[in-house]
């Protein structure tokens, strides 16, 4: 190779290295813009503040006596599923608050300001873990006012938590496409509730898989719902990492890799 070759081969990856970390510190950039954002307008957060809240009451006091005899032994329980599905739910704000923003026109004047295309919706996906955090929290806090009291530690309730933190931000990515390719913020949201709903309460989140009919059996055994809030239960119960864990973690990232380029393809042509 000749050196003029070696040359501009070095100055190529050097440019793309740059681009690289420019992407990543404007992505940074656009998330604190999220947060601010959250910061200043906190009805926003009602979704993860008063959700989890609500719920664990409701859900721990019908539920409880009918399926576990009392309260204190539907904790365990209940807590793990009120955690998915308060925190997989949040996940749908980011495709609804994607279209909104793209709807104002905000995206727009993203364009003329000298920073990565692929900034404002990966900002927006990196902010919106701040939301899945507080959602995560407060739960296992109310479940805690409750009785509920993990018998695997608290480091294993913080990986619980990550888990599921993780698995959400991963999802997020479907609702994001959606966000992209849909018309108005309440298809998308329409949509995503379309989606989520039978998901979450055709799950073990709420009663033992034991109770239902046998065809209904199958699908929750294979509800990937149903997996990440078994490896939350096993974690907070017993500290045990199990398949489930394993088997969540790949559908996350499977996720990922599926709906993460073609969101992005999307986003760019769009924008």
């Amino acid at each position: 190779m000749s050196q003029s070759a070696v040359k501009t081969s070095a100055a190529g990856s050097l440019k793309n290295h740059t681009s690289i970390r420019q992407s990543i510190r404007n992505s940074f950039t656009m998330a604190y813009r999220g947060i601010l954002k959250i910061r200043r307008t906190p009805e926003q957060l009602f979704d993860v503040t008063l959700q989890p809240i609500i719920f664990t009451l409701m859900f721990t006091y019908i539920f409880g006596g009918a399926i576990s005899g009392d309260v204190a032994s539907y904790l365990p329980v209940i807590i793990p599923g009120i955690l998915v599905q308060t925190v997989i739910g949040t996940s749908i704000v980011t495709g609804v608050q994607l279209r909104e923003d793209m709807d104002k026109g905000v995206f727009d004047r993203f364009k003329s300001l000298p920073i990565a295309r692929i900034a404002p919706l990966a900002g927006a996906l990196l902010a919106d873990t701040v939301r899945y955090t507080i959602a995560t929290v407060l739960t296992f806090v109310m479940g805690y006012i409750m009785g509920f009291r993990p018998e695997g530690g608290i480091e294993f309730v913080a990986l619980s938590g990550l888990l599921v933190i993780f698995c959400s931000w991963s999802v997020s990515w479907i609702f994001a496409f959606f966000g992209v390719i849909a018309r108005t913020a309440s298809s998308v949201q329409g949509i995503s509730m379309l989606v989520l709903f039978p998901l979450t309460f055709l799950s073990n989140a709420f009663v033992p898989v034991e109770t239902m009919p046998n065809w209904l059996q199958f699908f929750v055994k294979i509800n990937p719902i149903s997996h990440i809030v078994s490896a939350v239960r096993q974690l907070t119960s017993s500290g045990t990492v199990s398949s489930d864990l394993v088997i969540s973690l790949i559908g996350a990232l499977v996720i990922v890799a599926i709906f993460a380029p073609i969101t992005v393809r999307a986003y760019m042509r769009r924008t």
